[in-house]
């Protein structure tokens, strides 16, 4: 596992721990966000500090090839002068120092791997960085929106709040009943007499009718009429 993988499963795991502790969903992006913002700094330094020790590295790989050539031209000196003997330790210097170049080239290889690795973990993490902060904002918004809905949801769900509503449901209906026996009784409570009399004055105008028409007949000696239909 490489070393932005390891940094990405670190955060990812904080993440997850975070959320599953109930925490301000708010705090935990804007620590993620800082928590990548420190890894991303770091990563940073370890890029730089890979790339400083590759110069260094080529650096003492050209210095070591360039004293082996100096050991070459000295050996070739001493042969011009007879001294083969001396030609002979300057060329094995020179093979000390041809040996000790091709190591550093190895190892510089190996470095070249490291630092381009380095470098794109690091574009890797700050691409995520930026689409984090793009993104930011909008989980903000959704985990303030899911907060507000869930709490809505235990509020109405709470035994408390569904007793309270219940109570003004009935007594809703208690009003409605009083107000419905109210107006029964409004209907039913009228004086006795008045109501007595009001029948009378209702009934008493037909019978004075009727009383009336049959002392025309009579008088003038009519046949009787058909009996009016009853009231």
């Amino acid at each position: 596992m490489g070393l932005f993988d390891r940094i990405w499963r670190l955060l990812r795991s904080n993440f997850t721990s975070a959320v599953s502790q109930a925490e301000d969903p708010e705090k935990v992006l804007e620590q993620a966000m800082a928590d990548m913002q420190a890894n991303l700094i770091q990563l940073r330094q370890a890029v730089a500090q890979a790339i400083a020790t590759q110069k260094r590295t080529e650096r003492q790989s050209a210095q070591a090839k360039s004293t082996a050539q100096e050991w070459y031209n000295r050996a070739e000196l001493a042969i011009q002068k007879g001294e083969e003997d001396m030609a002979r330790q300057a060329l094995t210097r020179r093979q000390t120092y041809l040996q000790s170049a091709q190591a550093m080239d190895a190892q510089l290889d190996q470095q070249r791997d490291v630092v381009g690795g380095l470098k794109d973990n690091m574009r890797r993490l700050e691409a995520k960085i930026s689409d984090a902060r793009t993104k930011k904002d909008l989980y903000i918004a959704r985990a303030r929106s899911a907060e507000a809905s869930q709490r809505i949801q235990e509020m109405l769900g709470q035994t408390g709040t569904g007793g309270s509503i219940a109570a003004f449901e009935r007594m809703e209906e208690r009003v409605m009943e009083l107000e419905a026996r109210s107006e029964a009784l409004e209907e039913l409570s009228g004086d006795p007499l008045e109501r007595q009399f009001a029948a009378l004055e209702g009934g008493s105008t037909t019978v004075d009718s009727e009383l009336e028409a049959m002392k025309n007949r009579l008088g003038q000696g009519k046949p009787p009429d058909r009996l009016p239909p009853s009231a």
